[in-house]
């Protein structure tokens, strides 16, 4: 089994013979070889906040391991040597994954991939209990709690086991909450941090994304008061995490087209015989003459006998609804009227997935389980999802949706930044760091993490979160940011002492 904990030891000592007389010289495991400092930053009582991603959630699910190689706590440990002090996790009680709420599984298992296979869940039950509290056991450093967006760190009901029913709570949070009526952030100050990491954002733009862009999980707004708009509750989280004088880390958000959750499925990859192409170019052609002749774009490409055609996918942000057109036409050229009504209403806001760069579609990994399913209907052969059903709204992120979310993003990062740069803090730009991953990757320690889904190191089977790897090579940003910013020379970790998944046994 690896061993990811070679470095807590506090200070490592080289002797090396430098002359005849043998004189010692101290060679210091610090970034720069010198005694191990903290420089201007206090790390005594550290405390981090954020979401998924602070609390190491990995695989579709939040469990011990995955804690223990968070980002947060490889940070803690790193702090150590240099004066900082304990680091309490939440930790959930097994390494199977998910949850219960009154005995009723809601989450989990973990998923977990085999000699590069498609990941499936492990074996095993959650015995988790959110309804159990752990508040006791605390108070905890570490709080992240998946799921959570900016606005959420504020609510004072967000540790409400009440709310749990309305979506007013957050099942995470729950079970460590000291009552229902403290906030992340006031938990968080009960603790009187010296020092805080803040990564937040992530999910006021990925619950959109994830969700496919269908109104059900909508982007947080940059404008309006603290706990409603982005920019008023990032003010409201920092000038209270420093209001006694703390120091701290804070990252910006990454596009979410960098993560192979939006990546891996291919926007192209239909294949068709001859029978196949040749029932379906009529239908397509027909629909876009009709386009053309209210002045329309194409909407469908041409398909071809290979295996690399286009899926066919809804965007309901069409402008232009071709529902009465296409009943039309087809009842014009001699359609049954119930079959030029299916027609009309199965097509009106379809088209052809685009791969190309500046209209990209990007098609969701849960996506995967319906693209070809059968489905009933017209025409009489080859009735499949992304083939001739168009894929729902909900399985892609489209290109107009994507500028959506990049708008966001920029908005957001436009201001992390700025409160960075006003308060004085390490700023760690993820965004860059998640860009360079997708495109080509970071080699280190004698590894490339790339962005590949399952065999590229940089993330776990979910294709959103990190692979244990992936957090190492985050926790080492985080720290180069922490040492420029504050003169301290702590040393990152070896991406060597990390897998790059977690095995289906724990």
């Amino acid at each position: 089994m690896i061993k990811n904990f070679k470095w807590l030891v506090l200070v490592s000592l080289t002797f090396v013979a430098c002359n005849n007389n043998d004189v010692a010289t101290v060679v210091y495991n610090t970034s720069d070889g010198l005694p191990p400092t903290a420089g201007t930053a206090i790390f005594t009582k550290y405390v981090s906040l954020g979401n998924s991603l602070t609390a190491g959630y990995s695989d579709g699910a939040l469990f011990i391991e995955g804690q223990k190689v968070s980002y947060t706590n490889i940070l803690a440990q790193q702090f150590a040597t240099v004066g900082g002090g304990a680091f309490k996790i939440p930790f959930m009680a097994d390494n199977i994954g998910g949850f219960k709420i009154n005995g009723v599984q809601y989450s989990g298992p973990r998923m977990a991939s085999t000699g590069g296979k498609a990941p499936v869940p492990v074996a095993g039950t959650p015995s988790t209990e959110i309804l159990t509290s752990i508040a006791a056991a605390g108070p905890y450093n570490n709080c992240g709690v998946p799921g959570a967006k900016s606005f959420h760190l504020l609510s004072p009901s967000y540790g409400s086991a009440a709310g749990l029913s309305v979506g007013t709570a957050n099942p995470y949070y729950v079970r460590f909450a000291p009552n229902a009526t403290t906030s992340v952030l006031a938990y968080a100050m009960s603790q009187t941090p010296t020092f805080f990491s803040l990564w937040i954002g992530n999910n006021d733009v990925l619950g959109y994304a994830t969700s496919g862009g269908d109104g059900t999980n909508p982007l947080t707004p940059s404008s309006g008061a603290a706990g409603v708009g982005f920019d008023a509750t990032y003010d409201a989280l920092v000038n209270t995490l420093t209001s006694a004088g703390a120091k701290g880390v804070i990252a910006n958000i990454p596009y979410v087209n960098t993560v192979p959750f939006f990546t891996y499925i291919a926007t192209n990859p239909v294949p068709l015989n001859a029978t196949q192409v040749g029932q379906l170019n009529p239908l397509f052609k027909a629909m876009n003459d009709m386009l053309a002749f209210a002045g329309q774009p194409a909407r469908f490409q041409t398909l071809t006998v290979s295996s690399k055609n286009p899926l066919l996918i809804s965007d309901e942000m069409l402008a232009y609804d071709a529902t009465a057109l296409y009943t039309g036409g087809f009842t014009q050229a001699g359609y049954p009227p119930a079959t030029a009504a299916f027609l009309g209403n199965l097509y009106g806001k379809a088209r052809h997935a685009s791969n190309a760069v500046a209209s990209r579609d990007y098609i969701l990994l849960t996506a995967g389980v319906s693209i070809g399913t059968s489905q009933p209907g017209y025409p009489a052969t080859n009735n499949t999802i992304g083939v001739t059903y168009p894929m729902n709204d909900s399985s892609t992120l489209t290109a107009s949706e994507v500028a959506l979310v990049k708008a966001a993003t920029d908005s957001y990062n436009a201001k992390i930044l700025s409160v960075a740069t006003a308060k004085g803090l390490a700023f760690v730009d993820a965004n860059a760091l998640m860009t360079q991953i997708a495109n080509g990757g970071i080699s280190a320690n004698g590894f490339t993490v790339t962005g590949d889904y399952i065999t590229g190191g940089g993330f776990s089977t979910d294709g959103v979160h990190p692979s244990p790897r992936g957090y190492a090579l985050i926790a080492n940003k985080f720290i180069e940011a922490i040492n420029l910013k504050y003169g301290s020379n702590l040393k990152g970790v070896s991406l060597a002492d990390y897998r790059i998944l977690f095995p289906s046994t724990l």
